[in-house]
């Protein structure tokens, strides 16, 4: 199987690759002019619209994970770039994969959503049936994930991944946590009554193959846990993982002034979320429960 990857060197992108070229699955990446990247790759530049098509055909596979890292303070100007990577890649990609010839085209593209297209919902469950939020996030992953029309409309399986937070120490929201817990000064955050969807890296890196691999899987696919947790239990745990104490709160008003719109919609939203779609199509996490995921993110 030959499956092409954008963000291939992210997170995700460089675990999923290894996993399938462990498997004897050809990688290729979907990379930027002025890349260093080599191989097999194939190059487009999503800001002008313009990608290699030629390249672009004969891959059985394609997951599409690039966008604008949205930690930090959401300036305009930052938010407009969130935005924009995200539809304006999606839609460049997609066309593009759209015009191929009918024989040249992938059979399923997975394209990366998240768990902020539900918003701020209290302990409320979220399967994938449930409405969008009415945040800053929401929009922009109803706006990404609608961005997969052409795709879909040309006969591609898709499905729209809409993943929680992914645990890893190699990166991620975990990597920043490691320091301040590791010296004892983690806690909870604002109330810590939030809730937190996660995953860990190798689940995630699973259920897309999974996906991939299962025609039935189409339209949003919540790639999270089935046992999300609040923030305040998030905290304790990887307390215990790290031998320390996890006492110090980190207060909400703190968080608004430090970092403005993010604090709220990023650290003290609450999304509980339920892979319902993974779960009835027989997925297996490895790491369903915080501390195992915990375990086999810190090794």
């Amino acid at each position: 199987m030959r499956v092409l990857i954008s963000g291939l060197t992210g997170l995700i992108g460089s675990a999923l690759a290894a996993s399938l070229r462990d498997a004897g699955h050809e990688t290729a990446g979907l990379v930027r002019p002025g890349s260093a990247a080599t191989g097999a790759n194939v190059r487009w530049d999503p800001s002008a619209g313009a990608i290699d098509t030629d390249a672009l055909a004969g891959f059985d596979a394609v997951v599409h994970l690039a966008g604008e890292s949205i930690s930090g303070r959401w300036t305009r100007a930052r938010k407009d770039r969130i935005a924009d990577s995200r539809v304006q890649g999606t839609q460049t990609l997609c066309k593009a994969l759209a015009a191929l010839p009918a024989a040249a085209r992938p059979a399923v593209l997975i394209g990366a959503s998240a768990v902020g297209y539900y918003g701020d919902r209290g302990d409320e469950l979220l399967a994938e049936g449930a409405v969008p939020g009415k945040m800053f996030l929401s929009d922009v992953c109803q706006q990404w994930e609608a961005a997969t029309a052409a795709a879909a409309e040309a006969g591609i399986r898709v499905a729209n991944a809409r993943f929680g937070v992914v645990l890893s120490a190699r990166g991620g929201a975990l990597r920043k946590m490691l320091t301040p817990f590791g010296m004892g000064l983690g806690g909870r955050i604002g109330s810590g009554r939030q809730y937190m969807s996660w995953i860990a890296l190798g689940d995630a890196v699973a259920a897309i193959r999974w996906i991939i691999d299962h025609a039935a899987l189409a339209g949003p696919v919540n790639v999270a846990s089935p046992n999300p947790v609040t923030n305040a239990a998030f905290a304790a745990a990887l307390g215990r993982a790290l031998h320390r104490p996890a006492l110090l709160p980190t207060p909400a008003f703190a968080l608004r002034i430090a970092l403005g719109q993010m604090a709220d919609e990023l650290l003290l939203a609450s999304a509980r979320v339920v892979p319902r779609k993974l779960l009835d199509s027989g997925f297996k996490f490895r790491s369903p429960t915080l501390p195992e995921a915990l375990r086999e993110a810190l090794g």
